[in-house]
Order: C-alpha cells, then sequence, then structure tokens
C-alpha cells in the first residue's frame, strides 16, 4: 500500500515537474494583458484606419464585436525541410539527425556505457572563410560541434555531415563539467523522491507530496570534496494555493544529489523552526488578481504599420532592415547569435562591416547569503543551464508587437534528438515617440526652422525563463549606426523563509542578508552580471582598441580668463593588460574600437566607440571561490586577440569549474592586440536590494550599453531620412467615433 501511494505521488509529481519545466509561462501581474481583440488592426485592408490620401472605411461592420477580425497567433513553421542557406545557419533538423546516426556508429558510442548529449550545434567555418564567402557560392563543409559525456567522461567531437567523418578533440585537463541538458534537471528534481529520509522529512515539514515542486541548483565549487562526481543541490516548495510556488520555500532544507546516479549524498534539515511562507497574495497571475475599481489603467496601444513592416527575413535568418543587415541565429547556450552584422554608408552606398559575432556569454549571479541553505548559489546561467535551453516561447502582443516576426530554435535533446523551441526571438520594429535629431531657430535669428526626425529602430529579442528568473535581451539597431544591446530582468525573486513577519521583531544586529518582503520572506541581496562577447570587425578584421582618456588641464598663469579645461588623451591598447578596464566616475574615457589603416576624408582613423551602461562591479573578494570563476567579471572590459577557441568567459566547462579557463586567465597571456583581430568583452552588472515592489513578482529592470559609430561615417548618416507627414500615417478609430 505505501509503494502504490510512494508511486502514485511521484506520478503526480513529475506531471507538476514537466508542465513547470518546459511549458511554465509568467504572465503580466497587473494590468491585464494584451488581446487582438483589444487593439486595431491598422492593416492595409482593415476599415478602422483612415489616411488622408489612402484609407478609406469599407464594408463597416455592423455590431461593435465585428471590429477586427482577430489576426492569427504566428504560425508554428515546419523545420523537417530546412536547408542552409548560409555558412553560419544552425544545424537542421535533418543535419543533427545525421549526427545521431553517425556517432552511434562511433566506437566511443558503441559500447554499453550510460552517454549523453549535452550539445549539438554548428561548428562554424573559419572566420577568414566566412567573410571570403557570397550568396550564390558553394555551401562551405558543414560540421557539428559535439559535447558528449560516455562513461562519466566528457568529449569534445567534430563531425563533418558529409564525410562521416568524427573528430575527438583534446579537452586537457580543465576541471568542471559541461552545461547540463534538460533531462539532467528534471530527473535530479524527481530523484530525492525514492529516499524514504527525504519524503519522511517532508512530511514532518507539514507539506504533502502532492503539493511538493522542487528546483535543480547548481553547487558552484568550494573545494575538494566536491571533486570527480557530479553534483547537484535541490530545495523544495510548496505549490499548495498558488502558482506562484518561488515564494513557498521549505527553508533550510537540502539534498545534495549525485547527477549521474541520482544518488541522495546528504539531506540538510537546519530549517524547521521556520515555517513555509502563507499562499495568499502570491499568485500573479492576470486571473485570479482582484481589481480594485479606483484603478486606471493606460488603453489599449500599439503601433500599426499599414504598409506591413519595413524589414526582411531571407533564407531564414538573413535579416535585412532599413541601412542594416545581420545573420540572426538562435543558441541553446547564448540564446541569440548576431553575425556579420553590416551598415549601408549613405554616400557610398557600401555595405561597411562592424561586427562579425556577438552573444551573450555568459551570466554570473551570486546571491550574498553564507549561510548553510544559501552560500552556493552563485549561478552561472548561460554555462550551467544554457541560457537558449531556457527561453521560452514569446507571448504575441505582450512580449512581441503585432508586426512582429518569430524565429524557432532547433536543438537537440540529451539522446541526440531534434527538437523545436517554438517562438524563440522575435524581431520587430518599434518606435516610442523618439527622436533621432531635431533643431528649432531661436526666433532672434529670424529664420523660421523646425527640423525633427523621428527615430524608429528595428529590435531583435528573446526572453529566458532561468526557473524563477526572467531575463529579456534585446538587441537594438538603430538608423544611426548605433547597437544598443539591452537587458531586462523580471521573473520572480529567490527568497528565503523567515520565522520574522515585521522588522520590528528582528535583533538589531542580526543580518537578514536581504529585506523583508511579505510575512515569513525575506528577498536575498545578489548581484547579476551578463558579459557580451562583441567581435567587433570595423571596416575589415585587423583593429585597435584605443583609451581615450579624459583629463583635466590647467591653464597657464595668464593664458586665459579660465582655469581648467578637458582635453582627449589617445592611448593606443598594445597588449591585452593595456585593455583590462574598470570603470572609473572621476577618470573617465571613451573606448574606441578603430580600423588604423583606413580614415576619413579629414583624418580620423574610423570606429565605433563601447558607451558603458550598467556599471554595478562585483565587490566580492578575487579569492573567493564564486569570484573566481566568475573573474571575468573583475573587470567591465576586456579585449582579447580573436581566438576561436575562446568564446565563453566563465570556460568551455562551467559547471562545477574551479575557474582556471576563463575570460580572466586568458587576458593575462598579455597578448598583443594592436591593428589585430580583436574581441571586445562588457559585462554589465546590476546590484539588486530586493524591495517589497519586486513581491510577488518584479516589474522589470533594465540597462543597456551602446555601441555608437565614431567617426565611422563623414557626417551624419541619418541627415537625408524624411519627415514623417500626416498624408502617411493612419488614423485608427474606434468603433463608437467611426
Amino acid at each position: 500500500m505505501e509503494s502504490r501511494n510512494f508511486l502514485r505521488f511521484l506520478f503526480i509529481f513529475l506531471s507538476v515537474s514537466l508542465v513547470l519545466f518546459f511549458t511554465w509561462v509568467h504572465l503580466p501581474y497587473a494590468p491585464q494583458p494584451n488581446s487582438t481583440t483589444d487593439l486595431l488592426d491598422c492593416s492595409t485592408n482593415s476599415p478602422w484606419c483612415t489616411s488622408k490620401n489612402r484609407f478609406q472605411p469599407i464594408n463597416k461592420p455592423s455590431t461593435a464585436d465585428k471590429i477586427l477580425e482577430k489576426p492569427p497567433n504566428p504560425k508554428h513553421r515546419n523545420h523537417e525541410a530546412d536547408t542552409p542557406h548560409h555558412p553560419l545557419d544552425p544545424l537542421t533538423i535533418s543535419e543533427i539527425n545525421k549526427v545521431r546516426t553517425i556517432l552511434k556508429s562511433h566506437t566511443l558510442f558503441k559500447s554499453s556505457s550510460p552517454c549523453a548529449f549535452h550539445s549539438i550545434v554548428l561548428e562554424e567555418p573559419d572566420k577568414t572563410l566566412v567573410l571570403k564567402w557570397k550568396k550564390g557560392d558553394s555551401m562551405l563543409p558543414r560540421k557539428a560541434a559535439v559535447v558528449a559525456r560516455v562513461a562519466g567522461k566528457s568529449y569534445v567531437l567534430t563531425v563533418d555531415i558529409s564525410s562521416g567523418e568524427v573528430a575527438v578533440q583534446e579537452t586537457g585537463s580543465r576541471s568542471g563539467y559541461p552545461t547540463m541538458t534538460i533531462e539532467d534537471m528534471t530527473s535530479s528534481t524527481w530523484a530525492p523522491l525514492s529516499n524514504a529520509d527525504f519524503n519522511r522529512t517532508i512530511i514532518e515539514r507539514g507539506v504533502e507530496l502532492q503539493d511538493l515542486a522542487c528546483l535543480p541548483i547548481s553547487l558552484g565549487w568550494f573545494g575538494e570534496n566536491e571533486e570527480n562526481r557530479r553534483l547537484i543541490k535541490v530545495q523544495c516548495y510548496s505549490m499548495k494555493g498558488t502558482a506562484n510556488f518561488y515564494m513557498r520555500p521549505i527553508e533550510g532544507l537540502t539534498v545534495l544529489l549525485d547527477m549521474d546516479s541520482k544518488e541522495v549524498v546528504e539531506i540538510s534539515d537546519k530549517g524547521r523552526d521556520i515555517p513555509i511562507p502563507k499562499a495568499a497574495n502570491t499568485d500573479y497571475r492576470y486571473s485570479v488578481q482582484e481589481i480594485n475599481p479606483e484603478m486606471m489603467f493606460v488603453n489599449p496601444i500599439s503601433m500599426e504599420q499599414p504598409k506591413g513592416p519595413s524589414f526582411t527575413v531571407e533564407d531564414e535568418h538573413l535579416v535585412k532592415w532599413a541601412n542594416w543587415e545581420f545573420h540572426l541565429k538562435p543558441d541553446p547556450r547564448a540564446g541569440v547569435i548576431i553575425s556579420r552584422a553590416k551598415v549601408r554608408d549613405p554616400d557610398s552606398g557600401e555595405m561597411r562591416n562592424v561586427m562579425y559575432k556577438g552573444y551573450t556569454s555568459e551570466l554570473f549571479v551570486p546571491y550574498m547569503d553564507p549561510t548553510d541553505a544559501w552560500y552556493f548559489k552563485t549561478y552561472m546561467d548561460a554555462g550551467e543551464y544554457g541560457f537558449g535551453l531556457q527561453a521560452m516561447p514569446l507571448d504575441p502582443l505582450n512580449d512581441c508587437p503585432r508586426n512582429a516576426y518569430y524565429m524557432d530554435g532547433v536543438f537537440a535533446a540529451g539522446d541526440g534528438t531534434p527538437y523545436v523551441r517554438s517562438h524563440m526571438v522575435c524581431v520587430f520594429e518599434s518606435y516610442a515617440g523618439d527622436i533621432g535629431w531635431r533643431h528649432s531657430e531661436s526666433p532672434i535669428t529670424g529664420m523660421e526652422i523646425r527640423e525633427v526626425r523621428p527615430k524608429v529602430t528595428l529590435v531583435v529579442r528573446m526572453a529566458a525563463s532561468v526557473a524563477n528568473y526572467d531575463y529579456i535581451v534585446d538587441w537594438e539597431f538603430q538608423t544611426d549606426g548605433l547597437i544598443r544591446i539591452k537587458v531586462g530582468l523580471s521573473g520572480i525573486l529567490m527568497v528565503k523563509g523567515t520565522s520574522y513577519v515585521n522588522t520590528n521583531q528582528v535583533p538589531g544586529q542580526q543580518n537578514l542578508y536581504g529585506t523583508l518582503l511579505s510575512e515569513n520572506v525575506i528577498g536575498v541581496i545578489h548581484d547579476h552580471y551578463v558579459t557580451f562577447y562583441l567581435d567587433m570587425d570595423i571596416d575589415g578584421s585587423d583593429n585597435s582598441f584605443v583609451n581615450v582618456n579624459i583629463q583635466k588641464q590647467r591653464t597657464s598663469p595668464g593664458e586665459s580668463p579660465r582655469m581648467s579645461y578637458l582635453k582627449a588623451i589617445r592611448n593606443v591598447a598594445k597588449t591585452e593588460k593595456d585593455a583590462q578596464i574598470q570603470l572609473k566616475l572621476y577618470d573617465p574615457s571613451e573606448f574606441h574600437v578603430v580600423n588604423p589603416m583606413k580614415r576619413t576624408r579629414v583624418g580620423n582613423p574610423v570606429g565605433y566607440k563601447l558607451v558603458p551602461g550598467g556599471t554595478a562591479a562585483s565587490l566580492l573578494d578575487h579569492d573567493d571561490p564564486p569570484q573566481k570563476r566568475g573573474a571575468f567579471t573583475n573587470n567591465q572590459i576586456w579585449v582579447t586577440p580573436y581566438n576561436q577557441s575562446e568564446q565563453w568567459a566563465g570556460g568551455l566547462f562551467v559547471y562545477q569549474s574551479q575557474g582556471e579557463d576563463t575570460l580572466a586567465v586568458w587576458s593575462e597571456r598579455d597578448r598583443p592586440i594592436e591593428n589585430k583581430d580583436i574581441v571586445l568583452w562588457y559585462t554589465l552588472g546590476f546590484h539588486h536590494v530586493p524591495c517589497q515592489e519586486d513581491f510577488p513578482i518584479m516589474p522589470t529592470v533594465s540597462s543597456s550599453f551602446d555601441l555608437k559609430p565614431v567617426n565611422f561615417f563623414e557626417s551624419n548618416p541619418i541627415l537625408r531620412i524624411p519627415p514623417n507627414v500626416e498624408k502617411d500615417l493612419p488614423v485608427c478609430k474606434p468603433a463608437a467615433s467611426a
């Protein structure tokens, strides 16, 4: 009987876990999310768009509920017949299947030893070959880069898809393990249920097994006792009474698990005196909210495009918009990868190279609680969990506007079977009333001049839900040549249970390691660091990094009524250590990547500059084990020579790594970087001291940095764009006023 009950509970738990992990959708808390019935359709055939020169109401509906024909949701595409059109296109379903077939016959995989594929992605061709390739040329050889574990050992392999040849790469003696598979994570959350002591502990803490939700938590690295086996920690929550189980932690209960054998190594239960927080007021879904009638919400708003979007997506991955074109693809580790970004010169009409490749290389999220159940929470979200693997389908009209284009990700499961992550990336044009440039002449000049240009941008967006936290990453392209990379943080805090219900109960000297957000709930202080890989190719691959230091200069006696002024002093970085930059408010600089061999007509080297934002810096000791692993956050800016093997700031194998294969280690080689093919690295940083407004779900907090032309063009590149005029813009009217 007891065994039957256990199996029943296990079935329920597995079912709930799968639903939560694979299909959990984070809906807005309030106000109500947009729906197609709330937004007027200003397509060219809509009867409710009028414009003085071309739109007139036709076939007027007879009742208000017929104002719109509900536009269809983005179509689900069939990827079975996909074929690559560009050397950087991701592997197709048929290619992944072929790689799987090839490897099954390889000696390494013929034994009965357990094996898993942690990554099967395109092995990109040599950069020089890609730069020479043009549409219409023969496709470069297609190869797959495979990370696999066989019989407890990690392997990196290259598979030639055409010839079937397999090369096993030397991985060296580096520590760490590959990115977890989805199967690793889900099976780890189930495994503790096979342990009678764990089940007994859960019930003693007042939680029924069918109400249990557990999370797989990477444990970092804290010494020799954690070596030579893949370990993971599991912590659990009560789902009773709420969808937001994250706010109901079973505090102090931590299971240490062998990820390969699924053996429970240790159970730590140090929170028996801490109650599980109540479910009341934790649910964030709109359907369960009680709306105060006094609240005023904004009316539905949407940017309409009667002529349709101005961008195209050719061959599934080549995006063209205004003066930009670039290659775009989803990636299981990085999320999205932007490649071969080029901008058109307004004078010559030439497409000019700006960036060969850019993506999110790593995310480091250390929590600032040194106690037993928290000290290890120092996540590397890309290298441990897979930033792209955690990307969820985007929600039309709320994540992305009406005319967005959606792109799917095609990834490989742990057994090598391909699967599709639908609507993982969206591309859309954005207009928020911003101004591209303007000038109005003062009346004292006698000239009546008022010239203004609107700013419309193109956005590439993905959102990853890494368990509780949601990250929104935007790559925003502007017509003036600027690229803005923005990261938004939302989702749900990882919280700590406490016996306190009010701050007046907390002894004066006690450190809560965070903020009391609600009764029995503490939001723990933590940081977010998002490190970007930016292979800049400004009019060619050989570039230099210039630190333009802004220094105070004093005037000589009698030289001027002024005593001081600022001077820009250019320092060209010779080697990597010259380009290790910690930002300083009172020692400011501009940071340029220039092509020293190409100059403007007046002699300035053409370039782009990095404009920092989100400048929070890590305050952890450099010898602290988490910071050793996250040493790529010791500086905000690094510059390294291009090396195809140096792509992941935390190293190739991040899980339980010790920090000996990071960007910080590579940069210490101090290699030459002047007039070389170089890679720029930038880290956006956030300190997060939680507040009550973050409960039960966080309003999005964003920060960004820019890649901005600096002497790249001969003059303002958007000087010639036309202003908006009334006759070109539709006027959308609701039914009542039509």
